[in-house]
């Protein structure tokens, strides 16, 4: 069973289930996870709706007020 990076707890994660696409969720701390692969299982963290490049616009927009 797969184990979540940031805590290390173990995914619940039915594997003959699971299909791309799919999001997640660590019962420890909350971290989600998009499967990107099943076989073999990859798995990409879900951000919060803001990749870095987000981030970047919102403060050039503060420094402009």
């Amino acid at each position: 069973m797969p184990s979540c990076p940031e805590c290390e707890n173990e995914l619940d994660i039915e594997m003959d289930e699971v299909e791309e696409g799919d999001v997640v969720v660590c019962d420890e701390c909350g971290t989600e996870y998009e499967v990107v692969g099943v076989e073999p299982l990859e798995l990409v963290r879900v951000d919060d709706g803001l990749d870095e490049d987000d981030e970047d616009i919102v403060d050039d927009e503060e420094e402009d007020e």
